[in-house]
């Protein structure tokens, strides 16, 4: 039968991320969460922030985790942390791994009868665990919110252009007007240009530090109407309608892949869930086989099956456009 702390070990794992996005956004506001319908940059400026404030603590922020890959245990976090915009800084989320594991450890304690070195040991692994799977589920939906908004911003951008704003006032209509994530970008650039920076290196750095191929697009574009000259709402809306054209494309080879992705993980799962149903309902099932030699090399075998099938499923459906 499935022994019950291995249920527990999951409800405290979940625990453990509900936890720290509880912590976020009670330090940081609702403004923080990528579902608000006020972006972060206005809520800080109607709280009484200035301009110039306000643009040093989001510059602060978008670049706190990008020279943080030395620090250790961090490493693993860096990147997914620089593209989730989380506002924790590293010694912060490494505060927070801590924080988890003690908290972890109570429940493991209190909730099991394991061992203090197997708890140690589990403790430490939901507390850097937690904390990674939460930072990177916050970057592929920050992620992709942003591949969303882009040509939507971009086409805001060309309707201020045609009617005789410069190009500084449609990133601060943009920045106005749409939600986070990409709201907060762009009002960083635009605010950014106000005080004299080159918006296409603002861009640049941007794109690079989101690394995200359709921005580089865009700044790109604008770097070469600056050089060059040209109708830059011209050069945006050709660009948007690019943009948007590899977006539903995106999205209609990831419905095409979608049923295979499906079976994949159907077929990956399925022999795990039929042994444990197997477990739950004949938990005597293996007890003539499993004091022989071959069981614990059949069972490698079959691990390793399984884990050969989990990767050649997902290389067949990892489809690059």
């Amino acid at each position: 039968m499935i022994n019950p702390e291995i249920i527990i070990y999951g409800l405290i794992f979940i625990g453990v991320i509900v936890l720290v996005e509880g912590i976020y956004l009670t330090i940081f506001g609702k403004s923080i969460s990528l579902n608000s319908k006020v972006n972060r940059r206005l809520d800080m400026l109607e709280k009484g922030m200035g301009r110039e404030q306000v643009l040093e603590q989001l510059r602060k922020e978008m670049s706190q985790h990008m020279h943080s890959g030395s620090i250790p245990f961090y490493s693993l976090l860096a990147e997914k942390a620089k593209h989730a915009g989380i506002v924790f800084t590293p010694m912060q989320l490494i505060l927070m791994m801590g924080v988890l594991a003690f908290v972890a450890f109570v429940g493991l304690s209190v909730g099991t009868e394991a061992g203090l070195i197997l708890r140690v040991c589990v403790s430490v692994i939901m507390g850097i665990g937690g904390v990674y799977v939460w930072v990177n589920g916050k970057a592929k939906k920050r992620m992709s919110m942003i591949e969303e908004q882009l040509p939507d911003a971009v086409e805001l951008m060309v309707r201020s252009l045609r009617v005789g704003h410069p190009f500084s006032s449609a990133l601060s209509v943009v920045a106005q007007e749409i939600p986070d994530p990409l709201a907060s970008e762009m009002g960083v650039i635009s605010d950014e240009a106000a005080y004299g920076r080159d918006v296409g290196e603002a861009l640049t750095e941007m794109a690079e530090r989101l690394d995200n191929q359709d921005m580089r697009f865009f700044a790109v574009a604008v770097s070469i109407q600056q050089v060059s000259g040209g109708n830059l709402s011209e050069i945006l809306d050709g660009l948007a309608k690019v943009i948007r054209a590899r977006f539903k494309l995106f999205r209609r080879v990831k419905a095409i892949t979608a049923e295979a992705k499906w079976s994949g993980n159907f077929l990956s799962g399925f022999p795990i869930l039929a042994m444990l149903m197997i477990n739950l309902i004949k938990p005597d099932y293996y007890d003539e086989v499993k004091e022989t030699a071959v069981f614990i090399p059949a069972c490698l075998v079959v691990a390793a099956f399984l884990i050969a099938n989990i990767l050649v499923m997902r290389k067949l459906v990892n489809i690059k456009v």
